[in-house]
């Protein structure tokens, strides 16, 4: 890639109305109308965490570490970042500090319309795992699957989301650990928009439960594993 200036608004920006339309088809395409990435946390081990500090950053492996919260869409474009939380909490506490959501808080969602089971959608989601709450705006996999459709859902789901890599800082200021954290998301963005050819064919199965179920979270399981 020919060197150019490059600024952080750049590199750490939320989706312009073309990424969102971009993310929007690629999810659409895949089964998930309204999807526009998923939210995850890891866990940055920390080993040389300053002695005084530890008590805060012990996780519940037992490691001092700094927690990352990311957003990334297709193709692993990270597009939000909120690092720095003590490893002593856990995913829903770092959402109840990101501010991952005050452009909704603010009613500044993208403004989009998507049908899925004769029900008309405005609102945009991610993929989360189990431990996030049941909120509109997040699509959960299933919890022990029994039916086929169920199963082929859950890994599909599971499938789609992107993990962040983990490794071991083995520095002791956190303010340089973040600057490394951001430089790495940087780079790794800056890779992204080189080398992804959006153009590709892929090759998936379209749609492959023949119907949108995206809402089937939200619907209580019944004894026989069916939604009620």
């Amino acid at each position: 890639m020919p060197w150019k200036l490059c600024t952080t608004r750049d590199y750490m920006r939320r989706p312009t109305p073309r990424d969102l339309q971009r993310l929007l088809q690629k999810s659409e395409s895949h089964g998930f109308l309204g999807m526009i990435g998923s939210i995850d946390c890891m866990h940055w081990q920390w080993k040389n965490c300053p002695t005084a500090w530890q008590g805060d950053y012990d996780n519940k492996k037992g490691q001092k570490s700094i927690i990352l919260e990311a957003v990334a869409g297709f193709d692993t474009w990270v597009w939000h970042t909120f690092f720095g939380v003590a490893g002593s909490q856990n995913d829903l506490n770092v959402l109840s500090q990101s501010p991952v959501f005050n452009d909704v808080l603010r009613g500044e969602c993208p403004n989009i319309t998507y049908q899925i089971n004769n029900t008309v959608y405005h609102n945009v989601y991610y993929l989360v795992d189990d431990i996030y709450p049941t909120w509109t705006t997040f699509v959960k996999s299933i919890p022990h699957p029994r039916s086929h459709k169920q199963k082929f859902f859950a890994a599909y789901q599971e499938g789609y989301i992107k993990d962040v890599e983990r490794g071991v800082a083995r520095l002791f200021d956190e303010d340089v650990l973040r600057s490394i954290m951001m430089t790495c998301i940087i780079l790794h963005n800056m890779i992204v928009e080189d080398e992804y050819d959006y153009d590709a064919d892929e090759v998936y199965e379209p749609d492959p439960m023949n119907t949108a179920l995206t809402r089937i979270y939200e619907k209580p399981i019944g004894p026989n594993g069916e939604p009620e």
